[in-house]
């Protein structure tokens, strides 16, 4: 029976309870998932984000960094007369970064549907070394 317990289990000590929370606010602000696919001409990135509106995300470019934030602020509220029956309110703010070093930055796009992000990065185009002869004086 003791060799069926997973290992975690077997060992117990004092700090139990505060592992526990610490996998579960891990888990809680785990940043969005990506998916980063290489194209022939560039990168197809995809960014899942359910339950965001459009409005709610932000892409920023700048020193070869793409960022992308999405915050979503939701509230609901039931009241009877001067007492809350029912007031519930949620917040989640999200923010990722990544390097776009040899991607052309004016020529990327974004599209948002179903609740994934999916932005097109082209590659830069490879300078082609120019070849000349030198004329011997």
């Amino acid at each position: 029976m003791f060799e069926l317990t997973p290992f975690e289990r077997r060992t117990r000590s004092m700090f139990d309870c505060l592992d526990s929370f610490d996998r579960a606010f891990s888990a809680a602000v785990a940043p969005f998932r990506t998916d980063i696919i290489e194209t022939d001409t560039g990168y197809q990135l995809q960014a899942e984000l359910p339950g965001f509106k459009k409005e709610d995300i932000k892409i920023d470019l700048g020193n070869d960094r793409l960022t992308i934030k999405a915050e979503h602020t939701e509230s609901a509220e039931e009241k009877k007369e001067n007492s809350y029956l029912r007031r519930e309110r949620s917040y989640g703010s999200y923010a990722r970064s990544f390097d776009i070093t040899g991607i052309e930055e004016s020529a990327i796009t974004a599209s948002y549907e179903n609740g994934v992000l999916t932005l097109e990065l082209p590659k830069k185009a490879v300078p082609v070394p120019v070849s000349r002869q030198i004329e011997i004086q």
